[in-house]
């Protein structure tokens, strides 16, 4: 059913009716990739209910402990926001990343996060992203259902198939090398780390605010794998010259 390699994740959904909001509407648009990180209540009576006819994607929903697992293999993060934040990375509204989404998804997987329904998404966990999506609302209400909000996103990537299952890719990716996974990512962040502690760069008692910086910057360039195994390659040779001081 599912010709696009994106998969909504929803971290520590309060309310098992939300769940089944989101597998209806993912489910309307052709779309099957589920996966819910830490949910307070599932499986649930109310989800399956909600779902309306949906139950095979909560059936296939996959549940993880933390959002390490539901990232793992994934080439692009999108977070969701309700609210303009000052992160520096770029923020799309939703027929615009739906665009992005559907050309990403033709080489790696794309995750697309819904945080909790009171409070969003952690800045922890905005620093994965690489990019934010925001979906315009009134001024004087802005408080949008998560239901709805995957709706919304989930329609826009319809569009973006032309209303049909992809049956060819959207444009065309000029990438000679398909973007670094989610574990990459971490991986390449870890070794920054250590290496300018190691080099007397970063105080290791305060590194979130240089850290939390590089990240954003690393996130805003999608980086391929290529470009991870020369980045990681200088890493290992500031290292190797440190040592030897």
């Amino acid at each position: 059913m599912n010709d696009v390699n994106v998969t909504f994740v929803l971290v520590e959904t309060s309310h098992p009716g939300n769940i089944g909001a989101a597998a209806r509407a993912l489910k309307n648009m052709c779309l099957d990739q589920l996966a819910l990180v830490r949910p307070n209540n599932f499986p649930s009576a109310d989800a399956t209910s909600r779902a309306s006819g949906a139950d095979d994607i909560l059936m296939q929903a996959t549940v993880h402990e933390s959002l390490d697992e539901a990232l793992e293999g994934c080439s692009l993060v999108v977070g969701t926001t309700a609210r303009p934040r000052s992160l520096y990375l770029p923020e799309l509204e939703p027929r615009a990343c739906a665009d992005k989404i559907i050309g990403e998804s033709v080489s790696g997987r794309v995750a697309v996060l819904f945080g909790r329904e009171d409070s969003g998404l952690t800045n922890g966990e905005l620093d994965r992203c690489n990019v934010l999506m925001r979906i315009p609302t009134s001024q004087d209400y802005s408080s949008l259902n998560l239901g709805s909000a995957v709706q919304v996103l989930a329609y826009e990537l319809m569009v973006q198939r032309g209303g049909s299952p992809l049956k060819r890719p959207i444009g065309e990716i000029s990438r000679t090398s398909p973007l670094a996974s989610a574990e990459e990512m971490e991986g390449l962040f870890i070794h920054i780390e250590e290496t300018i502690i190691a080099t007397g760069f970063l105080d290791p008692d305060n590194p979130r605010r240089v850290m939390r910086r590089l990240r954003r910057l690393f996130n805003r360039a999608e980086v391929d794998r290529n470009e991870i195994n020369i980045l990681r390659g200088v890493l290992n040779s500031m290292q190797e010259r440190t040592r030897k001081v």
